[in-house]
């Protein structure tokens, strides 16, 4: 009876044993083919996208999804591995431990994508829809963008502890209730805290670059100096003529005019029309003042540094060549890009308004941006 009894006691852990080789089987089977799939996530946008907008499908891909395809790529693969993991639901420690880790990447991941969706839209759609409703288009849709990052990013938090059964809303009623009596004790601290988030969400400077500061109680005249590092309480600031190291507390910092001479900078382009004949006289003063009137009023141009020079060309063709110089200026790369993307527009402006007047043209490509010190 004992040897019945090991016999079908080891027939029984084989057969645990095959069937918990199949489960893994399949389920390394299913992340090889997630990873598979993902690749194709971008298609499969192109295809949702052709459904329910036939006539835009080619330009809403190739302006939105295209530039960011391998965003789409790895939430598509990091999704149907999460959704892989039910294979291995009831091996609940090994469950429990990869769960977590996996629910994270795809919540960090969709809302990456979330972010460089809602940027492309801005930097495609965003200006024109401004422009539609008669204003002008400046650098508060860099504000609106960061503040859509800040909502994604709590909408990723809060995802995040829901999948995890973590009641998070109540975490923060309760901390802030009992954080009063804490605020009213480190009232100091928190304002330095509070200044240390204003810099690094508004970013006036950041380590390495060089900034002068206005005059205050705290603060000696004009004090110009390379920034060390940004601390959770302070701001280290080594100064250029001595070498001496100011340590300035964030709040203090964040009430402050600060100039920053790193950032003094601004782009110098070079735009090449060759129109495909010998331009008159009046020809070349109607192409200058589109050129002038179609810049002048962009935003972030610097005023009156457009400069257009004509140069023809009598063999073996009489053609004219014209070059085109001025300024864009930006405190930031994100507002260079938003300028250029308005010099995109214009270009396309000066072509109607050409066009218009049966004087054609090519553009040369790409435009060519050089970078140029601001004189101080």
């Amino acid at each position: 009876m004992t040897a019945l009894s090991n016999l079908i006691l080891k027939f029984l852990q084989r057969d645990t044993t095959i069937y918990a080789l199949t489960k893994f089987g399949i389920f390394f089977f299913f992340i090889f083919l997630s990873w598979l799939v993902g690749r194709y996530t971008p298609s499969f946008v192109r295809i949702v996208i052709q459904r329910f907008a036939p006539q835009q499908v080619a330009s809403i891909y190739n302006n939105l999804i295209e530039p960011i395809r391998s965003l789409f790529k790895i939430a598509g693969t990091l999704i149907l591995i999460s959704l892989s993991l039910s294979w291995i639901e009831e091996y609940t420690s090994l469950y429990k431990f990869f769960a977590p880790l996996v629910d994270l990447a795809v919540i960090i991941s969709l809302a990456w994508l979330a972010s460089r969706l809602f940027r492309q839209f801005i930097r495609v759609y965003g200006i024109e829809l401004v422009r539609k409703f008669g204003r002008e288009v400046d650098e508060l849709l860099l504000v609106f963008e960061t503040l859509a990052n800040v909502i994604i990013g709590f909408i990723a938090v809060l995802a995040f502890a829901q999948s995890q059964q973590f009641n998070l809303i109540g975490l923060l009623t309760g901390l802030g209730i009992g954080g009063l009596a804490v605020a009213f004790a480190a009232q100091k601290t928190l304002e330095q805290l509070l200044g240390t988030i204003v810099l690094y969400l508004d970013r006036p400077f950041i380590p390495g670059e060089y900034i002068r500061l206005q005059k205050s109680g705290q603060i000696p005249e004009g004090l110009f100096g390379r920034v060390e590092s940004i601390g959770i309480r302070s701001t280290k600031i080594r100064t250029a003529a001595k070498s001496t190291l100011f340590i300035i507390p964030n709040s203090i910092l964040a009430n402050l005019e600060i100039e920053n001479i790193t950032r003094g900078k601004k782009v110098m382009v070079l735009l090449y029309l060759d129109f495909l004949h010998f331009l008159a006289e009046k020809e070349q003063a109607l192409v200058q003042q589109v050129i002038v009137e179609s810049t002048n009023s962009l935003f972030g141009i610097d005023p009156g540094s457009t400069s257009i020079t004509f140069l023809n060309h009598r063999s073996p063709k009489e053609t004219t060549r014209t070059r085109v110089t001025f300024f864009i200026l930006g405190s930031s790369d994100n507002s260079l890009q938003l300028r250029k993307r308005l010099l995109e527009l214009a270009n396309e402006k000066i072509s109607k308004k050409l066009n218009n007047h049966g004087i054609e043209f090519t553009m040369q490509e790409p435009t060519i941006y050089v970078e140029s010190p601001v004189t101080i």
